[in-house]
């Protein structure tokens, strides 16, 4: 007796899948400008390091003689592979058939997804297009009605909550993204969408009118335009390539699990170097705004900033760098919006970039520039400052070694949480700290003789230049109120020398985190 009729419907089975939906949905996936959910898995992973999981499962039709009519492959492609010679888990819809909505094995592999990545303790890589769930079940139109998973089943989303809990998780919209695959996309540490070919929405525009009237195209209610300032993602893709490069960017810079550490990498970029610019970064008129992203380049290894969720909460830069090889996380003012004060939306950036930092056990970097939290009547109806606390716990709460370094203003309780425990504090020439910023200062003490004053402009303006010209730049220093005050080229030496003393301490990190309620 031989199995080779058995082998050889193994082979069919394995050749048919990759077929997706078939010649014509392929050819209307790419004229859409997309690509297929394998060739997206070829792009994020190292070349031929891809092994499926489920290669066959799916739905067959077979003759009376045995042979097989038609096989329907399940509409998710799961499997293991490597992404720069680092082992990950990497799945996603096959949006050529139900239009990514998925089959009954297609849901049960996207569901193996998380609990894969949580035993094998990987990184888990989701490349997401498609709906969730049908009214007509995962059968289809006229199949029974279906019964849900029995009731010992655990919950679905247990598993989603382990993953992100457990290794760094990437996911990426590259197409309309709905219902459960939406809430995968925001369980994520890193989500992305592509600029002109991706919407992620909770329900489609049908589901919108009938339930609120309203009528919307897919792009109003979720396109890339309202998700960069939503903060439902993290950064915007202007292509399905740049997206799957910054997904592979983005966990450059983590370790594979919460157990490790980041990785270092080789430098080429002189720890002593020391940018001239920096001296001139800051301006002396403490009106003038200037870039923050110019200042933190200067400082970090070149080419190594990754900025992520710079449309939300604006008033604060967050992203991923490299110190000498080392991955960090960076944090600075923007005093471009609000000067730079934090807002509720920037508080809770805050907070959310601090726990990732802490969770996988990179040192926070944060260039001060705080003039405390946003005022006035939208910052209260926006609960700014519950908010705001919540960012200052999150800081105190965390274990990992942390420098400040204060460029310019330090004010009110929102400078607070700029300066995490033990934190090595270094100040510039130019900062300056206090309970209130000069010109709300003057404001409040002054209120009753400006108000008086024959030219009330003239008084305050007076006012606030002679308390800004009582700035002493030593004062702090010379009461141990900071480590150093330190010429600002010196920085990235400095910041190199604190992080070569602090990386043993990050051994004892290893492990997940957990913290306590917070407002």
């Amino acid at each position: 007796m031989s199995w080779e009729d058995d082998v050889e419907g193994i082979r069919e089975r394995r050749e048919r899948a990759k077929e997706h939906g078939g010649a014509e949905a392929v050819g209307k996936q790419h004229a859409r400008g997309r690509l297929t959910i394998r060739e997206r898995i070829e792009e994020v992973c190292d070349a031929e390091s891809f092994r499926e999981q489920g290669p066959i499962a799916g739905h067959g039709e077979r003759a009376a003689d045995g042979t097989l009519e038609s096989f329907t492959p399940a509409n998710y492609v799961l499997g293991l592979a490597t992404l720069d010679g680092r082992p990950c888990v990497v799945g996603g819809e096959d949006f050529t058939q139900r239009g990514g909505s998925p089959s009954p094995a297609g849901l049960r592999k996207s569901v193996y997804a998380e609990t894969l990545a949580v035993r094998m303790r990987l990184p888990l890589i989701r490349l997401l297009e498609g709906g969730g769930g049908s009214v007509t079940g995962s059968r289809g139109k006229g199949a029974p009605r279906p019964m849900g998973d029995p009731v010992y089943a655990p919950p679905r989303f247990q598993s989603v909550m382990q993953a992100m809990a457990t290794a760094p998780v990437a996911s990426a919209a590259l197409g309309a993204v709905a219902g459960l695959p939406a809430a995968r996309l925001v369980a994520s540490h890193f989500s992305v969408m592509t600029r002109e070919t991706s919407q992620v929405i909770i329900g489609g525009p049908a589901l919108v009118e009938r339930a609120t009237g309203e009528k919307l195209t897919k792009d109003e209610l979720g396109g890339a335009k309202v998700h960069a300032r939503s903060g439902v993602v993290d950064n915007v893709a202007k292509d399905e390539a740049d997206a799957l490069a910054q997904v592979k960017r983005f966990l450059s810079y983590l370790p594979t699990n919460v157990d490790g550490l980041p990785p270092v990498c080789d430098c080429d970029d002189p720890v002593d170097r020391c940018e001239d610019g920096l001296l001139r970064v800051i301006p002396a008129e403490r009106r003038r705004v200037y870039d923050s992203r110019k200042l933190i380049r200067a400082v970090v290894d070149r080419d190594s900033f990754f900025e992520m969720t710079a449309g939300y909460g604006r008033s604060q830069v967050t992203g991923f760098a490299r110190l000498d090889g080392q991955p960090v996380g960076i944090w600075a003012n923007d005093c471009r919006f609000y000067a730079g004060a934090m807002t509720a939306n920037a508080a809770q950036k805050v907070r959310r970039f601090v726990d990732l930092c802490d969770t996988f056990h990179l040192p926070v970097v944060a260039f001060v520039d705080e003039p405390g939290f946003m005022i006035g009547s939208e910052a209260e109806r926006t609960a700014t400052i519950r908010h705001g606390a919540a960012a200052i716990f999150a800081v105190q709460q965390s274990q990992v070694p942390w420098a400040s370094v204060m460029v310019r203003k330090a004010y009110g309780v929102a400078a607070a949480a700029h300066f995490g425990p033990e934190s090595l504090v270094l100040a510039w020439p130019s900062a300056e700290s206090g309970a209130l910023p000069i010109e709300g200062g003057v404001a409040v003490a002054f209120r009753r003789e400006i108000e008086q004053a024959d030219d009330p402009d003239a008084l305050r303006a007076e006012l606030e230049e002679k308390l800004a010209g009582r700035r002493d730049p030593f004062a702090r220093a010379e009461s141990f109120g900071v480590h150093d005050l330190i010429d600002p080229r010196e920085t990235r030496p400095r910041l190199c020398d604190w992080l070569r003393w602090n990386r043993p301490l990050l051994e004892a990190l290893r492990g997940p985190r957990s913290y306590s309620i917070r407002p």
